[in-house]
């Protein structure tokens, strides 16, 4: 009994023992394997010795170290050079985690040392054991160093000496931790404090250096240089499919994805080097557009489940799983936030010396750092879950709205409209996509309202209940309030509609606006529904201020009501129960702030999903309305039998009816009849694009259909003309030249690479329908529907087309042609003559024109306009042929003599074809200079002065309420603690606290709207006094882009987050503040933190800004690509190209996806990291607060301390997370600052140049060497045009295709300002006068007839300047008057977007009737009846004779009637004027001029 109680006592005794003498070896058992036994038991695991030894292992493996630095410094000299040429490195996980450990273990023994120097005082033992953490502490850091320095010196594996040191130290450390087990597992109590420190120390640093030694075996080091690289890859490469930097994520392991791991090679990219858009992986497999878009259509209900909410069911359905996840991960988040609360009143009692055991606080604090840990790690993969769940969400839509746009019928579009159906896509499938974050927090927020109440009950009883009170009474203000922001955000959004409608519409139609003059209307219309849109935005941002007040102020307003209860009702309040109740309030803020915005966030996405469901379940064309048949046999290509059409699909008022058509396979048919007979609508009702009452409709073959209104992609010549098909190049030199495009390709320095602008801006009319032709020819279809597709091509260039394309390269194809043209009808094989939606004539040219009636009436028409052209042809005939060198000046020309065709150009001429720029993008921070201007656009510098100084006494007065409880909870206190002198005055802090955050929300809120409004006037002003040219090159989804999304960051998201960094940047700043003032050796962790926490985020946004700006760019693409796919959807449906632009869509959305799922994903690497460096500066803290002796720091400013510091890893990710947020949203700013410095046009009015109030009088035009190009560095349009035009003279011009006709208009306006030369008009120079004075002087019927969406009255008399009476009989004048008032509204009568519910000749009339309007004395028509039948054009002409009598006319041309009865002909080739005079007189010799009236006269006979 005595032998075991002594050997006990022995081994307790070397175990516990702190000297190192050998006397405490029992040498009572004289076997001397027993001896040696104790001896070895001694020396390893006697504490002494064991440090003895681990300190000698240092100093060797520093001394080592030390001689081999010293070799190395002596021979770098001579192998420095050999380093020059370097390798790129990388590393993998595994160095890095070698790294991070290494210096894990220096920073610990550091703190260690400086622990032990601090007690050296103490006794002798602390001296040993703070010289042997110094060596610790010491070696630790070199090898950090080193470690570091192997990526430097590309070492592949580690230096030996290195690896036998960690070999060493595992081996030491686990004899440490042997003993550290004997010790802690003894039953003694009487244990030394300082050693269990260690022993804990111990058992904790065995698994790192575990890994150490797995690092020292495997040699290693973690690092490859790029030269391995490359030799790997050579084996690797041929395997690699072009997709092959697919992103980490796909292939990430389950830890790597926990702390997103997977981002590093993405931001070591960015960080090097600004991130372009080839360096972003692609997609995983299951996140593509194309997978989840075929899971969407896989999911949507059947008709006959009969669903009102399908968008709704169809997400639940695909992502039910994902939801269920997030939800697992909310859960675990909640379970572990209320550990820390839990556990303050426990580190408070042992603080006060209430502990259980002397290592509770230890316990305490591994217990907050595991729970800690689980928070962080829950939080970051639920918002990623969550963000990448809504990014799916959103593509998912996107693709769904795409399809669903190419199947709608053509009421639906227009009901839905182009500008509503493009915000179904940018913002409602965004809102859903916002909503999955919040949408957790509906069911979560009473989860945690009962659970912290149920904890309060614990600590404060019954006072509970009015806490509980207090959260419901915020909840409902805040609810109600949210109500409200509802309504002001549904407003709001309404005016946002109408804004971004009146912008596209102006931006789509800017070149008109110039020509008239109207900027400044369509300006302030813009403006009016901007200043509504602003009011609604003002009062929702307040509305949202009060709210963010109220929640802000809840912790202490719940406090307040919480302890006057408990005052009231005697309940003691200590300082750990007092500060666990502020943590459990605190906490109860996240719930109460979110289930508000989460409720905002589900309305709108309940609206969103109504509108979806509106637009997704609206009417589609019915597929089998047409049947079609291809490759099938019988001789008819196109039958209609009693065919009944309109264009609503609910309407039973038809617009076309009592159709029968039957024509063969090989027929060329031709439609005519006068405007508005439906001739169009024919067309539409073959393909299959009108809403079929009755009858059958049957196509036997593909079919190609080439517009009226020319539909031309943003692309390259060659890529509109393939349209998706392969290119066979034979044929497509064919279709070029049939086409007549080979002069205009030769024109053009990079041909058929030419880049074509948005909607074709930068080509010709007639070059515009000539390549929609080309792309239809190439196509080789076997039924080719042509509408009018030679009336914006002169006359010459319709005769090739018609001979060598219609009647050639088509020769043996079916056509239906409707035209205006009459000379080309001898030639069809079937004529059908319309009138009131029906067919009332048809048969063969002879036969109708036999029998009278509309045909007869037609043929008279022209044949009248005729007679002039044959009588002066006749003359021609007759006349000698005089060479073309020998023709006599006319007294008001220049000619030069260069020949009929000089399509030449000097090389110095050339210019660039790149139209439309690459969208300009800054890289890099976002400057000061953006931040400034964002600041001190309101009120300078003192508003933002202000703003801090608000911020800064609004967070005093809420510390001081927290300073008040912690001094009257003190124990000192106790004694004379007074309860209503306590509860009064924490209730006038709180309220001091409430009004100062509330003046300082309403301030700051208040510069945002000034500043938002003031950008928004600039940009305005910009954009509609930008040139022509900037339009030209820069698509419109570019500018909407700035002004919905951009403009939505400046309104609604920077002042609000703004305000939001401030606060909790001043947040941060008063936690450190609060922890260091009592745990204060926590102060040397401030440093490191602060570095890291800068560190990381400078790491972080190098990448996150690029991929933000990426973002931006790459969304515009496909909000482009939509709105021309909704646009130009009947030619892509009557070429089934459907699923190639589906296609299309699908990688412009892609490519969008790469920047959102990359950008979602660098967020949480970042928040991860710093949160958990917050989290283990939180535990140091703790752990100092254990470690301090008890009578160091007072009980209560522990629990003040670690009631701070329970939400500091939060509130740092927060607040970083914050400030790249706003950096991020500041581009907004600088993209558009860039529109707000574009260069501005001439100014509108000048004010010492004001023409007088009647110019111009007579009307006389002098042009002077007139040179024009399209921008700087483009080849010459006009080339130096010198003639002079009489007042009250009309002046036919002509000349091919491109020859620069519309150019000279232009240029007469100033929309193009010439390069060199001058124009004089009743002696006044106008390169002198302000372009409005000019402008509104000059009527004008541009070359497209363009409506806007509106009434008849807004499009005739947009600014309101005249009477009803004026308008009708305007109306009258151009032919239009018993169409409208046939319509219910009269003159209110609806006109569509792009006035699609009018015929393109109605359209054109209704321009006619502005200008009549107008009574302007020069008049400018650009082929203003190109669209009209020659009976019409003749009513035409004789009105504008009459009204325009003594008026200057300038009228370009097409029809030779037309230019026949003008005094003069301006005869334009290459951009040269090479005739101008009579035309009797250019008729009488060999002439351009008589060369094309003669081709026009003989093109019926001889085509």
């Amino acid at each position: 009994m005595s032998s075991s109680s002594s050997s006990s006592s022995s081994s307790s005794s070397w175990l516990t023992s702190l000297s190192c003498s050998s006397l405490i070896i029992q040498e009572n058992d004289n076997s001397s394997f027993s001896i040696i036994l104790q001896w070895l038991r001694f020396i390893f695991l006697s504490p002494c010795p064991q440090r003895a030894l681990l300190a000698s292992i240092d100093l060797f493996f520093l001394l080592l170290l030390i001689a081999f630095s010293i070799i190395k410094f002596i021979s770098r000299r001579n192998t420095f050079n050999d380093r020059s040429n370097r390798n790129q490195v990388r590393t993998s996980l595994w160095f890095k985690l070698i790294l991070f450990l290494s210096a894990l273990l220096a920073i610990s023994y550091t703190v260690l040392s400086i622990l032990a120097f601090t007690k050296v005082a103490q006794s002798s033992w602390e001296l040993i054991e703070a010289i042997f953490r110094l060596l610790q502490a010491i070696s630790h850091i070199a090898i950090t160093i080193l470690v570091a320095h192997e990526k430097r010196f590309h070492a592949v594996s580690h230096p030996t000496t290195l690896r036998i040191y960690w070999i060493a130290n595992f081996v030491v450390v686990t004899l440490f931790s042997t003993s550290a087990i004997i010790r802690l597992s003894s039953v003694e109590e009487t244990k030394d404090f300082e050693l269990n420190v260690d022993d804990i120390y111990s058992l904790i640093s065995l698994p790192i250096s575990a890994v150490l030694l797995v690092a020292a075996l495997r040699g290693s080091t973690g690092i490859t240089t790029m030269a391995e690289e490359e030799s790997k890859s050579v084996l690797k490469e041929p395997l690699l499919s072009n997709k092959s930097n697919v992103a980490g994520y796909a292939a990430a392991s389950l830890l790597s994805r926990a702390t997103f791991t997977w981002m590093n090679p993405l931001l070591e990219k960015g960080y090097r080097s600004p991130l372009k858009i080839d360096d972003i992986p692609y997609l995983a497999p299951e996140h593509a557009a194309e997978v989840t878009s075929q899971l969407f259509e896989s999911n949507w209900p059947k008709p006959e489940e009969k669903t009102n909410h399908p968008v709704r069911l169809t997400l639940f359905r695909c992502f039910w799983k994902d939801l269920l996840f997030t939800g697992f991960l909310a859960l675990v988040r909640l379970a572990v936030m209320y550990i820390g609360p839990v556990l303050l009143q426990s580190f408070v009692k042992f603080t006060s010396g209430n502990g259980s055991s002397p290592y509770e606080g230890f316990y305490l604090v591994a217990a907050l750092l595991i729970s800690k840990l689980i928070e962080v790690l829950s939080s970051h993969q639920f918002s990623f879950q969550s963000q990448k769940l809504g990014m799916i969400m959103r593509s998912t839509l996107i693709t769904a709205l795409y399809k669903k746009g190419l199947r709608l019928s053509s009421s639906s579009r227009q009901a839905h409209g182009v500008g509503q159906i493009v915000n179904y896509m940018a913002v409602d499938a965004q809102q859903l996509s916002d909503m999955v974050y919040q949408l957790h927090n509906m069911w979560l927020m009473p989860c945690q309202v009962l659970a912290a109440l149920g904890l309060l009950y614990i600590y404060i009883g019954i006072s509970a209940i009015s806490a509980l009170v207090g959260v419901l009474a915020i909840m409902v203000i805040v609810a109600l309030n949210s109500g409200r922001n509802n309504k002001f955000q549904f407003s709001l959004m309404m005016m946002k509609d109408s804004r971004m409608k009146a912008t596209s519409e102006m931006l789509n139609n800017m070149r008109v606006i110039k020509f008239q003059a109207w900027e400044e209307h369509f300006n302030k219309r813009i403006q009016d529904f901007r200043n509504s849109e602003y009011s609604w935005l003002a009062k929702f941002t307040y509305s949202m201020q009060v709210n963010f007040v109220l929640l802000f102020s809840t912790p202490v307003i719940v406090a307040t009501l919480a302890f006057g209860t408990a005052v009231l009702l005697g309940i003691p309040l200590t300082t750990g129960t007092v500060f666990t109740a502020t943590s459990i309030f605190r906490i109860l803020q996240e719930p109460i702030q979110s289930f508000p915005q989460a409720l905002i966030s589900l309305s709108q996405a309940i609206i969103s999903l109504g509108r979806l469901d509106g637009y997704l379940r609206s009417k589609e064309l019915v597929e089998g309305a047409v049947e079609r048949e291809e490759g099938c046999s019988g001789s008819i290509a196109v039958e209609v039998k009693d065919g009944a059409f309109a264009w609503d699909d609910e309407s039973v008022e038809t617009v076309l009816r009592n159709l029968n058509l039957s024509i063969k396979k090989g027929e060329f048919a031709a439609i005519v009849g006068t405007v508005g007979s439906g001739k169009s609508s024919l067309l539409a009702s073959v393909l299959g694009e009108m809403h079929k009452i009755s009858g059958k409709v049957r196509v036997c073959g593909t079919t190609a259909y080439v517009a009226q209104t020319s539909w031309i992609q943003n692309g390259t010549i060659q890529e509109n003309i393939l349209f998706g098909s392969p290119m066979n190049t034979q044929r497509y030199k064919k279709v070029i030249s049939v086409c007549s495009l080979d002069i205009d390709l030769e024109m053009m320095e990079f041909g058929d690479q030419t880049e074509i602008g948005e909607r074709g801006i930068n080509l010709s009319g007639g070059q515009k329908q000539r390549i929609q032709l080309a792309r239809a020819v190439y196509q080789d279809c076997d039924i080719y529907l042509l509408d009018d597709v030679f009336s914006a091509v002169d006359a010459h260039t319709g005769s090739e087309l018609f001979k060598d394309c219609v009647r050639g390269a088509l020769k043996n194809k079916t056509i239906l042609l409707v035209t205006h043209q009459v000379d080309f009808l001898h030639n069809a094989d079937l004529i059908l003559v319309m009138r009131d939606g029906m067919i009332v004539q048809s048969g063969k040219y002879d036969d109708l024109l036999n029998s009278g009636l509309d045909f007869g009436a037609l043929v008279a028409a022209h044949e009248t306009s005729m007679d002039l052209v044959d009588m002066n042809n006749n003359e021609v005939q007759n006349s000698p042929k005089s060479p073309v060198s020998d023709l006599p000046s006319s007294p008001h020309l220049q000619v030069s003599h260069s020949g009929h065709k000089s399509f030449t150009q000097s090389e110095s001429e050339k210019g660039t074809s790149k139209l439309i720029e690459e969208e300009e993008r800054e890289t890099g921070h976002v400057t000061f200079e953006v931040y400034k201007s964002y600041f001190t656009l309101a009120y300078g510098w003192c508003g933002v002065v202000l703003a801090i100084l608000l911020s800064v006494l609004w967070q005093l007065s809420s510390l001081a309420g927290d300073y008040w409880l912690t001094y009257e909870t003190g124990a000192e206190r106790a004694s004379s603690f007074d309860s209503s002198v306590f509860i009064r005055v924490y209730a006038i802090l709180a309220v001091a606290s409430m009004v100062l955050a509330l003046i300082r929300s309403m301030f700051v809120a208040h510069i945002g709207l000034k500043t938002a409004q003031s950008l928004f006037n600039q940009i305005l002003r910009s954009i509609s006094h930008a040139p022509m040219s900037f339009f030209d090159t820069t698509p419109s989804g570019r500018i909407l882009s700035r002004a919905s999304t951009d403009q939505f960051n400046i309104d609604v998201l920077l002042p609000f987050f703004v305000s939001l960094t401030l606060t909790v940047f001043i947040s941060v700043v008063s936690i450190i503040v609060v922890v260091c003032q009592v745990a204060w050796p926590t102060v040397f962790f401030i440093i490191p933190l602060a570095w890291f926490n800068i560190w990381y985020r400078g790491y972080y946004l190098a990448t996150t800004r690029e991929l933000t700006r990426l973002d931006s760019i790459t969304k515009a693409p496909v909000i482009h690509h939509f709105s021309e796919s909704i646009t130009g959807v009947m030619t892509i449906r009557s070429f089934r190209r459907q699923s190639k632009f589906c296609e299309e869509n699908i990688t412009k959305l892609n490519t969008n996806l790469r920047m959102d799922f990359h950008n979602n994903g660098s967020n949480e690497w970042l928040g991860f990291r710093l949160e958990f460096l917050g989290c283990l500066f939180l535990c140091a803290s703790a752990l100092f607060m254990v470690l301090l002796p008890s009578n160091f720091i007072k009980p209560e400013f522990v629990g003040l301390s670690l009631s701070y510091g329970l939400s500091l890893n939060s509130v740092i990710f927060f607040a970083i997370y914050m400030s790249c947020f706003v950096e991020n949203r500041m581009v907004s700013v600088e993209r558009i600052k860039q529109f707000i410095n574009i260069p501005s046009e001439a100014p509108w009015q000048i004010k010492g140049c004001l023409p007088s109030p009647e110019w111009p009088t007579h009307g006389d035009v002098r042009i002077n060497d007139l040179q024009v190009r399209y921008r700087p560095n483009t080849p010459l349009i006009l080339k130096g045009l010198t003639l002079s035009i009489k007042g009250g003279e009309k002046i036919g011009v002509v000349g091919r295709t491109g020859s620069g006709k519309s150019t000279l208009i232009q240029a007469l306006f100033r929309v193009m300002e010439p390069s060199g030369g001058n124009i004089i008009i009743d002696e006044v120079d106008i390169l002198k006068i302000g372009l409005h004075d000019l402008r509104s002087r000059f009527g004008i019927i541009p070359q497209e007839p363009v409506l806007f969406q509106g009434s008849v009255r807004s499009n005739i008399d947009p600014i309101g300047l005249y009477s009803d009476e004026e308008i009708w009989k305007s109306l009258e004048r151009c032919q239009l008057k018993e169409v409208v008032s046939a319509k219910p509204d009269k003159l209110d009568a609806s006109v569509v977007d792009s006035g699609d519910n009018w015929s393109v000749g109605q359209r054109q009339l209704l321009c006619l009737g502005r200008v009549m309007l107008k009574r302007s004395r020069i008049l400018f028509m650009d082929e203003a009846t190109a669209s009209v039948d020659s009976q019409t054009d003749a009513v035409i002409q004789k009105i504008i004779r009459e009204e325009f009598l003594g008026c200057t006319i300038i009228s370009i041309a097409h029809r030779i009637p037309t230019v026949m009865d003008c005094d003069k002909v301006l005869v334009i080739d290459s951009g040269r004027a090479e005739e101008f005079d009579k035309p009797s007189r250019l008729l009488e010799w060999n002439s351009i001029f008589a060369s094309l009236v003669q081709e026009y006269a003989n093109r019926s006979s001889g085509l």
